[in-house]
């Protein structure tokens, strides 16, 4: 196993700056997500791992070794890196069988032809691909050629694993069984592992971290549950999909607890902002998931109307007007289907909301101008 240390790492593309002094430490073994939207530089950063990007500025060290400092006219080239790397579209060799596919790194790095068909036997069982080593790659399904390029990836003993988005281009029932191979791989191997993705579900499942990032910085570094819960940021309670942002001001402050005077609701108690930053009147938003909505039959407390019902296979999602009070979205797991019409009691279950940083407010409400 191989730690990763990214130190002050800077990219341009003409006069767009892709990369903003980006840190990053990787412990051994750790499987890490870079997450984030189109151009948020996640791309960037692991082309720059891989040595398909030069960087303009910083370090990158595998291990002990520096494979990247410009200012030190370090580089050392994609093949002595050690990394194994699997593209989003596979870049397998169609003319080519399932081992001879496999065994190419190897066969380039001139290892010995003995050593090289016990290798290539080790990792086609790896990624339970034993049985199609004749195979051509044309032959094979987009979940086989994908577990190929996994075991091609790792032909070479690879210090370091990285992953490019590799399963955009599967259908959802084949995202959810090679997703379920990666992470065993990434176990059995012993890898290091990064794996950039714009798509949440795939990093809360896979990854033991997730970086997010915007415009060239990270937003948040936490591991999936924290980062599900708590965002730390509007830009990463948004790009998760927290269905609730509301706006209210800050009643009280006690510890790590805010209660916050929404307008149409009862006041809302949630966890204080991670910058512990909130005093009583200031103007904040609490992010809350449509899960930590409770509704119920009508009560003494706040209504609404319910506006609109989607059903989601365990669950319905709603949305419920209430007035004086942004729409609120909740999930109801249980019980009959939900009525559009129908007149309900909404509240926020004690402390599951979250205080977002100061400047949020600003943020939101000039969205909604826009």
């Amino acid at each position: 196993m191989t730690r990763l240390s990214v130190r002050g790492l800077t990219t341009s593309y003409g006069e767009v700056r892709a990369l903003h002094g980006l840190d990053l430490e990787i412990a051994s073994g750790q499987f890490v997500a870079l997450l984030g939207p189109s151009g948020s530089g996640k791309t960037t950063a692991l082309r720059c791992l891989a040595g398909l990007e030069s960087p303009d500025g910083g370090e990158i060290r595998i291990g002990d070794e520096v494979v990247v400092a410009p200012d030190r006219k370090i580089f050392v080239p994609p093949d002595r890196r050690r990394v194994g790397l699997v593209f989003q579209n596979y870049a397998l060799w169609p003319h080519m069988t399932v081992a001879d596919t496999v065994g190419y790194p190897m066969r380039i790095a001139r290892v010995p032809a003995t050593q090289r068909r016990i290798r290539i036997a080790e990792l086609l069982e790896l990624v339970g691909m034993e049985a199609f080593a004749a195979r051509r790659c044309a032959q094979l399904s987009g979940g086989q050629q994908q577990r190929v390029a996994l075991a091609r990836a790792l032909a070479n003993d690879s210090r370091v694993m990285l992953f490019d988005e590799p399963l955009s281009n599967l259908d959802a029932r084949l995202r959810v069984s090679t997703r379920a191979a990666i992470r065993e791989i990434h176990r059995s191997a012993s890898a290091t592992s990064v794996y950039v993705t714009h798509d949440q579900e795939e990093a809360l499942a896979l990854a033991d971290r997730i970086v997010v990032m915007n415009e060239g910085r990270i937003e948040q570094d936490a591991d999936p549950q924290t980062l599900y819960r708590r965002p730390a940021s509007l830009f990463v309670a948004r790009f998760l999909g927290v269905e609730n942002l509301l706006e209210g001001r800050v009643a009280a402050v006690a510890e790590d607890v805010v209660l916050v005077d929404v307008p149409g609701l009862d006041d809302v108690e949630a966890e204080a902002p991670r910058d512990a930053s909130a005093s009583v009147g200031d103007a904040v938003v609490v992010a809350v998931r449509a899960a930590d909505v409770a509704v119920g039959p009508p009560s003494n407390g706040p209504r609404g109307t319910i506006a609109d019902v989607e059903f989601g296979g365990g669950s319905w999602t709603v949305a419920v007007a209430v007035p004086g009070a942004p729409t609120l979205h909740a999930r109801v797991f249980s019980g009959a289907a939900p009525r559009i019409g129908d007149e309900v009691a909404v509240s926020v279950r004690p402390r599951e909301g979250t205080v977002l940083p100061s400047g949020a407010p600003a943020a939101v409400s000039e969205e909604l101008v826009a």
